[in-house]
C-alpha cells in the first residue's frame, strides 16, 4: 500500500470518528490538502495560540495580529498542497505563513504613517492614499463584510477563535456544546468566508506569502 493511499485510507477512518488528535502534522496538512476541513481543525487547535503569539511579538498590534493569523490560515487551506516535508517541518511552515504576513503589515503599516510626514511645497502632498493604505482598508472591508454573511454561528465561532484568540476547546466549553459542533461550524464558516472572499476578487495567494 502507497503511503498516499496509507493517508486516505487512514483519514477516511478517523473522519467518521471525528478524532484527529494523534495525526502527525504532516498527514493532517495532506488530509488539508484534500479540504478535510477536521484536519484543518486539528491544525488551528495545535498552532493558532503560538501563531497568534508570534504574530503579535512582530505587529505590536491585536487587530494586525488576529489578521496576520487568519489570513495566514485561510493561505493554508488555499496551499496545503503545496507543503513539502522534504523543505520544513510542517510546523514551521505554519509559523513562516504567519510570520511573513505578519511582515507584510508592518511594512505596510509603516508606509501608511509614514506618508503624512512627506513634505512638499506642492498641495499633492497631502493628496490620496498610498495604495498599500487603500488596499490594507479595502481588504478589511471586504473580510468584515464577509464575516457578516455568513450565518451567526459560524461568524461566533471564526471571530471568538481568530480574534479572541480561543482553541476550539476552549470555544466548546465557553459556549456550552459539543467540541464535534463547534469544529463543523468553524470550518463550514471557513470554507464559506474563503468563497465569499474569492467572489470580492481575494481569491489569489495573499500579497507576500
Amino acid at each position: 500500500m502507497s503511503a498516499e493511499l496509507r493517508v486516505e485510507t487512514r483519514g477516511a477512518r478517523r473522519i467518521a470518528s471525528g478524532d484527529y488528535s494523534d495525526f502527525p502534522d504532516e498527514a493532517l496538512l495532506a488530509l488539508a490538502a484534500h479540504e478535510d476541513e477536521g484536519a484543518l481543525a486539528e491544525l488551528y487547535d495545535r498552532y493558532g495560540r503560538p501563531a497568534y503569539g508570534l504574530a503579535l511579538r512582530i505587529v505590536r498590534d491585536p487587530a494586525l495580529a488576529e489578521d496576520a493569523v487568519q489570513e495566514a490560515f485561510l493561505t493554508l487551506w488555499r496551499t496545503a498542497k503545496s507543503f513539502r516535508s522534504d523543505r520544513a517541518r510542517p510546523s514551521t511552515w505554519i509559523l513562516t505563513l504567519v510570520h511573513r504576513r505578519a511582515v507584510d503589515l508592518v511594512r505596510r503599516e509603516e508606509r501608511r504613517r509614514a506618508a503624512p510626514l512627506e513634505t512638499s511645497e506642492e498641495p499633492e502632498a497631502y493628496g490620496p492614499a498610498t495604495d498599500e493604505e487603500i488596499e490594507l482598508t479595502d481588504r478589511r472591508r471586504i473580510v468584515q463584510e464577509a464575516l457578516r454573511q455568513l450565518p451567526d454561528d459560524q461568524r461566533e465561532a471564526l471571530e471568538l477563535a481568530y480574534y479572541g484568540g480561543l482553541t476550539q476547546s476552549e470555544l466548546a466549553e465557553r459556549l456550552s456544546v459539543p467540541l464535534g459542533t463547534i469544529k463543523s461550524r468553524m470550518f463550514t464558516g471557513l470554507r464559506r468566508l474563503h468563497d465569499l472572499l474569492a467572489e470580492a476578487g481575494l481569491d489569489e495567494p495573499l500579497p507576500g506569502l
